[in-house]
């Protein structure tokens, strides 16, 4: 186990805020979870449990500990025409797609080049171009804070929802996850029909594309829209895309009949928060030391020695003009500590 005191979180989150913890502590192993999780008992303090700092923004200091994951490995089972793949939660998440496009073993490869680490996707249930964590991950072990017992949850335990889980709400805190096991399919089924992934694969002359073609596409039109955290800081998608009830999205599309949307149920639709926040005039536009990418109008960017006030000053003002102009709220999709 790794400890630190006083330890800047530089390197622990991509928008590049340099702040520090009062105490930073790394487990490498389910031992060394459960001895975490005895010191934590014996503290009064505030606690923050990170991945790779893909979703995270820091305003201040952090007065507590800091918790993270360094436990590493991959293991498979056959399972009736799947692959159960059980992963260390400190593994890379999109070194782990890699390594399941590479097997033949489907299922990620539409959350290829998604930043963080494999024990954050059951968290936040992460998502992007059709797909989410949730459809695959098949159960999380966990040692518990309060007494340090290993914990098993399946997917239905956790109660996924659009970047939603019980790790967010009612169990924030509680656990420290050591492992995700996923449910892959050895059967190939393309999604194609989010964003431009069938068109740019037209475009290539690709009619009939494998996995490894599709995450290939999906790497390129990323890549193209948002910017690279290490050389301008940020944590990819700020907001979430708001969920609104028919009655709002038919009255939203009668004036603005070009408006992009998928559907979610009968009842609700959802609108991509980029498109609204773009409308809006913010794309490429900055406030002081923070702004909105040039390319995609979803990812505030740290434009040089921004701290965490910064960034939420300009989501604030991003808010309140999508909210004026559509009646529409947008959520952070980051966590804002």
């Amino acid at each position: 186990m790794t400890a630190y005191e006083d330890y800047s979180l530089l390197r622990h989150n991509t928008f590049g805020i340099d702040a520090k913890c009062r105490r930073f502590l790394e487990y490498g192993s389910v031992e060394e979870a459960q001895q975490v999780a005895r010191m934590l008992n014996t503290a009064s303090e505030p606690l923050l449990i990170i991945g790779g700092g893909s979703n995270l923004l820091l305003t201040a200091d952090f007065a507590g500990t800091v918790v993270h994951s360094a436990i590493k490995g991959y293991e498979t089972t056959a399972d009736d025409g799947s692959v159960l793949l059980r992963v260390g939660s400190g593994e890379v998440w999109d070194e782990m797609v890699d390594r399941c496009v590479a097997h033949g073993w489907y299922g990620a490869e539409n959350l290829s080049l998604i930043p963080g680490e494999v024990g954050a996707s059951a968290v936040q249930n992460i998502g992007a171009y059709g797909a989410e964590a949730a459809s695959i991950i098949y159960e999380v072990e966990a040692v518990s804070v309060d007494d340090g017992s290993i914990c098993v949850f399946t997917a239905a335990d956790c109660r996924y929802g659009y970047r939603q889980s019980r790790f967010k709400q009612d169990w924030k805190n509680r656990y420290l996850i050591t492992h995700v096991t996923y449910r892959l399919s050895t059967t190939y089924e393309a999604l194609l029909d989010y964003g431009n992934i069938r068109s740019e694969l037209e475009r290539r002359g690709i009619s009939e594309p494998t996995a490894r073609q599709v995450r290939e596409v999906i790497i390129d039109i990323r890549r193209q829209k948002l910017p690279d955290p290490e050389v301008e800081g940020n944590a990819g998608s700020f907001f979430m895309n708001p969920v609104v009830s028919r009655a709002c999205f038919e009255r939203l599309l009668a004036d603005y009949p070009q408006m992009p949307h998928y559907p979610v149920d009968a009842a609700h639709e959802k609108i991509p928060a980029g498109w609204l926040i773009d409308q809006c005039g913010w794309k490429g536009r900055t406030l002081g030391r923070a702004g909105v990418h040039d390319r995609q109008a979803l990812v505030l960017v740290n434009k040089g020695g921004a701290v965490g006030a910064d960034i939420v000053r300009l989501s604030d003002a991003i808010r309140q003009d999508v909210k004026a102009k559509f009646g529409i709220e947008i959520y952070p999709e980051v966590n804002i500590i």
